[in-house]
């Protein structure tokens, strides 16, 4: 088992990895496109598993795993490149969910 990280944690092992390189960070419509390509492929390996279309024989063996990993690394690219702190992000999210829909759904405990 792997050490427990922090989205934080996450953000700064990522930009210290593109922090290596020139280039830097991808302009933000670039990012976008890049995540755009990469639910491409995570939808694609969803639907082999749990679709109507089998892999290829030819076909490149690839994980859902995997695929949510090269989307968390370009999302994480994106807010960086944005400087955008996850965490609050996801903190501000859980608020609305909490407060705005917190009666949207039937919870267990009504049924």
């Amino acid at each position: 088992m792997s050490e427990q990280k922090s989205i934080k944690d996450l953000q700064m092992e990522v930009d210290t990895y593109i922090g290596q390189f020139k280039e830097g960070y991808f302009s933000p419509l670039a990012l976008v496109a890049r995540m755009t390509e990469e639910l491409g492929e995570l939808a694609r390996e969803v639907n082999h598993y749990y679709g109507e279309k089998p892999k290829k024989a030819s076909e490149e063996e690839k994980t859902v795993e995997e695929e949510l990993g090269d989307m968390l690394f370009v999302l994480i690219c994106f807010a960086n490149s944005l400087n955008i702190d996850l965490q609050e992000a996801h903190d501000s999210v859980m608020l609305k969910f909490n407060t705005r829909d917190k009666d949207r759904w039937t919870r267990l405990n009504e049924e």
